[in-house]
């Protein structure tokens, strides 16, 4: 019994410990993505320019007409594909969430772009995923 309570006391301490050693600034990462935040209009305002050169990227592609003719369906943003995603920067990433989110209302990741934009940098790492639409591999659209 005493092994127990022990094994549970250094438990607690170690959970204590490693909540402690989280800082403020972590949290602030994504804060762009956030709705309601103070820092969220800044952010946005200024991916709006590259969130247009994302989505007009793939009809600027000659190579990429065919591949998105099955998804004609999907607004522009929903035709990106995760192999287009993985060569986007920070900035980019976000704006191109925050535009599937508003392309497809009521979906799973609806006000969550933090967890979409998580979820979109994880299933896009698979290679069999590249030629897939980024909202249909997270789970967003449909093809």
């Amino acid at each position: 019994m005493k092994r127990l309570s022990a094994t549970a006391v250094v438990l607690g301490a170690l959970a204590l410990g490693l909540t402690a050693c989280g800082n403020d600034d972590a949290g602030s990462d994504a804060s762009g993505l956030r709705r309601n935040a103070p820092s969220s209009a800044a952010p946005s305002a200024s991916a709006a320019p590259s969130a247009t050169e994302a989505a007009s990227t793939p009809t600027a592609e000659p190579s990429a007409a065919p591949r998105h003719s099955e998804n004609s369906s999907l607004g522009p943003a929903s035709q990106t594909t995760c192999a287009e995603f993985k060569k986007l920067d920070t900035d980019g990433e976000k704006s191109l969430m925050e535009n599937l989110l508003a392309e497809n209302p009521g979906s799973k990741f609806e006000g969550s772009p933090n967890v979409a934009l998580g979820t979109a940098k994880l299933v896009c790492l698979s290679a069999s995923q590249a030629d897939n639409p980024v909202a249909v591999a997270i789970g967003i659209a449909e093809k």
